[in-house]
């Protein structure tokens, strides 16, 4: 009889686990909160302190730019402008995000990637794009991959790796929302080889299967 008594307490207590594991970010108890660093007369929110609403106005809620092209002058061919809450105030605890993204001619590349906070749907503006994501090893690491045209949309799920290649002649344009105000960003080759300091070529080596100088090339690059 006891533990009778005692089920319901233990039911609410896993409906609330069940809730708080489902959870990215938080959702809003008001009708916003614009990030401002200033803690003069602000609230603090989920890493960001609240404009008093009686000083918000609608530059707050807005951003120009995604027009410009970004700079693809660099090693990958790839650029990307941001539109997180640290461009957008408006965005602080909306939960939602979107980036431009340029990719060069012919091999402009958005290299393997993942976004730990954040599920990404990708829209072609221009160009032709061969995109794909990897599932984890729990499903076999199996590959998803899409050649996408102009108008088209693929979407990648929260915290898996990706990746975008622009195999097109000419400049491709995406635009991708995300499913947080930060969904943050980590570039496996990025983070592997060019990590401060540097990880043991020796874990590096046996998780690759390849020779130790090899590692430590890869590494100086990075």
């Amino acid at each position: 009889m006891r533990n009778a008594k005692n089920f319901p307490l233990v039911f609410v207590l896993l409906a609330l686990a069940s809730t708080l594991a489902s959870a990215y970010d938080p959702s809003p108890l008001q009708d916003f909160c614009v990030g401002i660093n200033n803690i003069t007369d602000g609230v603090f929110v989920n890493g960001k302190f609240c404009k008093n609403p009686k000083f918000v106005k609608a530059d707050d809620f807005f951003f120009s730019g995604l027009n410009k092209a970004g700079n693809t002058s660099n090693a990958v061919g790839f650029a990307v402008t941001p539109v997180f809450e640290d461009q957008l105030p408006g965005l602080n605890t909306l939960g939602i995000s979107i980036v431009r993204l340029d990719y060069a001619p012919k091999g402009g590349l958005n290299p393997p990637h993942t976004h730990p906070r954040g599920t990404e749907v990708l829209t072609v503006l221009e160009g032709t794009l061969l995109v794909g994501f990897v599932s984890s090893d729990q499903d076999g690491n199996r590959l998803f991959i899409k050649v996408l045209y102009k108008g088209d949309v693929f979407v990648f799920p929260i915290g898996l790796i990706h990746f975008q290649l622009n195999i097109g002649d000419t400049p491709a344009v995406a635009i991708a929302g995300l499913s947080s105000q930060n969904p943050g960003v980590i570039t496996i080759a990025n983070s592997l080889f060019g990590s401060k300091p540097d990880i043991s070529p020796d874990v590096l080596t046996k998780a690759f299967m390849l020779d130790k100088k090899v590692i430590q090339y890869l590494q100086s690059k990075f």
